[in-house]
């Protein structure tokens, strides 16, 4: 019980955030949330990522207006219609798989095609991932709220599909962690806690999602991993301050220094595990 009482406060707030009668609707709550702090760090990112590429490509200015429309359906928690939020949800799919062939088309025609060297400063393979994510989250949030109102929901929509989903994006994400604490040669030690905690928490997910049964501990893991990303965000936010001229010289050392909008997706993804962890239960008591 002393356990129980010493939960981690994230764990709280998401509990009672989520306090909508029906297991379906708290689920949609952690989808929703999800889903729009993903697509706000994907906004964020990609804005400073593209604008320092300078737009040279128009189809570049695609990932910043579907992440803002992702975020403003997602964010309205459902007050949108079921035929809009689709609408979106398909867009930001579409266009984060557009996003990868198009980094993954970028890398390779480099000089020595996916070696190391162009992995770790050219296009980032996996980023545009992320924006897939989003569209896949909200969508499941959508076909939640739908069962809520006696809909029938698609198959897609178990704990199982939507767990394995977060764990997919989580291990996805860490790759992507890695790959750029690398090139920083993780000079922090910090720098190491994305590549160990984010994976134990997909590892314990994966595992919830191949027995249909939530484990004790995934709770803990998502709720790290949530506060890990908002930690991230400060970390980074600190690495700009260091360079030359810190926060004075903004407009440089943003471009320069690490991406602070990127560790939320961490945060995003966890909250989304919640829901998937949520309807594994209604499994498990149904």
């Amino acid at each position: 019980m002393r356990g129980r009482s010493l939960a981690l406060p994230l764990v709280r707030i998401l509990l009672r955030i989520a306090r909508p009668a029906s297991r379906e609707a708290r689920a949609a709550t952690f989808f929703t949330g999800g889903a729009a702090v993903l697509a706000g760090s994907v906004l964020a990112d990609s804005a400073t990522e593209h604008y320092r590429g300078s737009f040279r490509n128009p189809a570049m200015v695609l990932p910043l207006l579907s992440a803002s429309a992702s975020l403003i359906i997602n964010g309205g928690g459902g007050s949108f219609s079921r035929k809009t939020a689709d609408v979106v949800h398909v867009a930001a799919g579409a266009v984060g798989l557009g996003g990868l062939g198009f980094h993954a088309w970028n890398v390779g025609r480099q000089t020595g095609g996916y070696r190391l060297g162009n992995l770790l400063y050219k296009a980032p393979l996996g980023a545009p991932g992320a924006l897939v994510l989003t569209g896949l989250l909200g969508a499941i949030a959508g076909a939640l709220r739908e069962s809520r109102a006696g809909a029938v929901v698609p198959r897609l929509v178990t704990g199982r599909a939507a767990g394995a989903v977060v764990a997919f994006g989580l291990a996805g994400t860490v790759a992507e962690a890695g790959l750029l604490h690398f090139r920083g040669a993780f000079h922090n030690p910090a720098m190491w806690l994305p590549v160990s905690i984010p994976p134990l928490t997909a590892l314990s997910l994966a595992r919830d999602v191949a027995r249909a049964i939530p484990s004790p501990a995934t709770p803990y893991l998502l709720a790290m991993t949530a506060t890990l990303g908002l930690a991230g965000a400060a970390f980074h936010a600190w690495g700009v301050s260091r360079n030359m001229g810190g926060w004075r010289n903004w407009r440089q050392n943003l471009l320069a220094g690490p991406p602070i909008p990127a560790p939320p997706s961490f945060t995003g993804l966890a909250i989304a595990g919640f829901g998937a962890l949520l309807l594994l239960k209604g499994r498990t008591h149904g």
